[in-house]
């Protein structure tokens, strides 16, 4: 990794988020929409973000306190000398105030300032307090090396924005390590989690947390999905990091709803839910995660309008971003011996497969939103279903596992080299390895599976493993007890560390401090490790 001027970059920083925060808070704490007083000048009080960044391009995000043009102007140098202006959308209520600039022709593996203006639409020249952050494009130069994080399950299990515990502080800790971008591995949000105020320890004590009104139930209205995107930005430490570290965003259940699955009916029981479609749940809280997430699919007039996706990190690395939720088949015992649509859906398989045979990067990240051989059960509509993929029988592949085991085959045979699955959703962090000699499927080579999470959620015991793909966990740290709080330990994420030298890939799995607790270092160059 180059040495980079990190306090010329860490001082532009903690100029712009005191900025912004003293923008924001207390006033939007607890605000529904923005205010609609048009006196003064538009307001970027949520901060700034950056997404999908590659080697020439990237996205940068920026929301709104009322309408407003976003105008972003980018530099080589923090004091903005020779700025390059970008002309962005105009930001209004159809996109709850938000939008995203796309970036082209940036210099590959530079730093890169930029600051977000925003402009009234009825006069140019009345423009708010600019936001600034910074971002490093994708290096060309394989010797520059990688670095990125990963993690996911943010505010589960109705554990909040904790003022007493300083909020998201794991938000700090993984700023600190200067990455070069952060996968964010599904649960961004939990649509289906109330947060209130207050919850009472197993110590006896008070667990507080900061609410707003969306957050006082669950999500259903295209209003409360918004909220519960803006709740997790009340956090300063997020918005810091949003300001600092690109992200690269999946998801999976929570930004809808529990466990759910394409065309299920929320059973009456159920009484939380006035709306019992789970697929116009699934349209409400897809197009707020478009809103308030730079995805270069997503955005206004991308062409696919879907979550799966490559980003292109250079020579050393592609990352695969998956999505595991939108094309599945229903939840079910998951023992069926003729599975078409899987998990994955039949055109996703192919994209990945297409996509893996393309890739001429020295590694392949599949950035999975479910883990492969964890027991996930799903027992929401009172049956013994499968939510994820293995289903815990140990013999031949059944179910979703088939579609896992054509695509493990095909990375076989086309001597696919470098390829490493990370994902979160389990609440706990650990690491496995697939081996066929351990296995019941065996035409595959050996690869590694990296859990990590959550960020702020509840914490769970490790999962029971599934021996069709012969995995062995080599580590896990995980509590005894069910929904340990943020209070009591256990949130993780994960670093890989690209050397550009050697080619090695670093994994390492870190606690919320960003104490590193396993490293498990891979060698370049092979089908199997």
């Amino acid at each position: 990794m180059s040495p980079l001027p990190l306090p010329g970059r860490r001082s532009v920083l903690r100029g712009s988020l005191a900025a912004s925060a003293a923008l924001t808070l207390p006033a939007a704490i607890g605000a529904a929409a923005p205010a609609f007083a048009l006196s003064g000048r538009p307001k970027a009080g949520w901060g700034v973000q950056t997404g999908d960044v590659t080697a020439d391009s990237g996205l940068v995000w920026v929301r709104s306190d009322r309408p407003a043009r976003m105008v972003v102007e980018t530099s080589a140098t923090e004091s903005f000398r020779n700025a390059r202006r970008w002309h962005g959308p105009l930001l209004g209520a159809d996109s709850d105030f938000t939008g995203t600039t796309r970036l082209r022709g940036l210099p590959s593996g530079e730093q890169i300032h930029y600051r977000v203006l925003l402009a009234d639409p009825d006069d140019p020249r009345r423009t708010g307090e600019p936001v600034t952050g910074t971002f490093r494009t994708a290096s060309a130069r394989r010797r520059d090396g990688v670095r990125f994080l990963w993690s996911g399950d943010l505010a589960g299990q109705g554990w909040g924005i904790n003022p007493d515990l300083g909020g998201y502080r794991i938000y700090d800790a993984m700023g600190k390590l200067d990455p070069d971008f952060f996968i964010c591995s599904g649960d961004n949000i939990y649509a289906d989690g109330p947060i209130a105020a207050t919850a009472v320890l197993p110590d006896g004590s008070t667990w507080r947390n900061i609410t707003t009104e969306e957050k006082a139930k669950v999500a259903e209205t295209l209003a409360e999905f918004r909220g519960n995107f803006r709740y997790n930005l009340l956090d300063e430490n997020l918005r810091r990091f949003n300001a600092q570290v690109p992200s690269i965003i999946q998801w999976d259940d929570h930004e809808v709803r529990n466990n759910w699955y394409p065309g299920q009916t929320i059973l009456d029981s159920d009484t939380r839910y006035t709306e019992k479609s789970v697929d116009t749940l699934v349209g409400r809280a897809r197009r707020a995660f478009s809103e308030y997430f730079p995805i270069s699919t997503l955005r206004p007039g991308a062409r696919d309008g879907r979550v799966y996706r490559v980003l292109h990190q250079g020579p050393l690395l592609d990352v695969f971003v998956l999505d595991m939720r939108t094309y599945r088949n229903a939840n079910s015992p998951d023992d069926q011996t003729v599975d078409p649509q899987g998990i994955l859906g039949a055109e996703q398989l192919e994209w990945l497969k297409r996509e893996l045979s393309r890739s001429r990067a020295v590694w392949k990240v599949i950035a999975a939103d479910m883990p492969l051989g964890l027991v996930v059960p799903d027992a929401t509509e009172g049956k013994a279903n499968i939510e994820a993929v293995a289903q815990g029988d140990p013999g031949a592949p059944l179910g979703r596992e088939l579609q896992i085991a054509e695509l493990l085959r095909y990375v076989k045979h086309r001597r696919i080299t470098g390829t490493v699955w990370l994902t979160a959703d389990v609440h706990h962090t650990s690491a496995q390895h697939y081996q066929p000699s351990r296995a019941a499927f065996t035409d595959f080579e050996p690869f590694w599976e990296f859990v990590s999470g959550p960020l702020n959620a509840g914490a769970f015991p490790a999962s029971a493993l599934d021996g069709t793909f012969g995995p062995e966990r080599v580590f896990v740290k995980a509590p005894e007890a069910a929904n340990v709080s943020p209070a009591g330990g256990y949130q993780f994420f994960g670093e890989v560390d690209i050397d550009g030298h050697s080619g090695e890939l670093t994994v390492r799995l870190r606690e919320q401090d960003g104490t590193v607790l396993f490293t498990k270092v891979l060698q370049p160059g092979r089908v199997g490790q």
